[in-house]
């Protein structure tokens, strides 16, 4: 009995030498010598570098570019409001009602309505207020000449005049006025609740 599986043995391990062997002499990947790629053309090389050097010739021109629409850009925000918060953008903005309307004589202390900031485009955000005050019609169209002129970016979105009853012939007028401003005025965005 001891003799019959010591044979089994024998057996396996030949079979297991006989294939091993096997593989390395019939399927082994050494069959002939391995390609080697032949070297790029000199005048592709020569190609290649002629395109590097047109790259390479443009960028002055680009960064030129890029420098001149920079101060495009600074000069075009010098406009918007210098606020960190939506409320400050809008005491801004009140600031600058009440200071254009004193300059033509007009009270315009009370403010009557403030809204949330909202999205302009994909960097700033628009602010906005409303303040009632009574005044003359010249004082209106000088006050809105007035506003036109500041360095501030606004906007008149709303406005409405009543008549009154006063022997002076004052109207009654509500108006809107929005600024713009950097995208941080606008309250964060609340994600899915949890």
């Amino acid at each position: 009995m001891n003799g019959g599986i010591d044979r089994r043995l024998l057996i396996v391990l030949a079979l297991m030498a006989s294939s091993v062997l096997l593989r390395y002499t019939v399927f082994s990947g050494d069959s002939g010598p391995k390609v080697v790629a032949a070297a790029d053309s000199i005048p592709a090389a020569e190609l290649r570098l002629r395109k590097v050097r047109e790259q390479a010739a443009t960028v002055g021109a680009k960064e030129a570019q890029l420098k001149q629409v920079t101060e495009e850009l600074k000069a075009r925000e010098k406009g918007l409001i210098p606020a960190e918060t939506a409320a400050q953008a809008q005491a801004l903005l009140l600031d600058t009602i009440r200071r254009v309307a004193s300059q033509n004589g007009i009270d315009a202390r009370g403010a009557d309505m403030f809204t949330e900031a909202k999205p302009l485009g994909d960097s700033y955000a628009m602010v906005s207020v409303s303040v009632t005050f009574t005044c003359a019609i010249e004082q209106l169209v000088n006050f809105l000449a007035l506003l036109d002129s500041q360095p501030e970016i606004l906007s008149t979105n709303e406005i409405q005049v009543t008549g009154t009853r006063d022997k002076n012939k004052a109207i009654q007028v509500r108006l809107g006025l929005s600024g713009v401003g950097p995208r941080k005025l606008l309250p964060p965005k609340k994600g899915p609740a949890s």
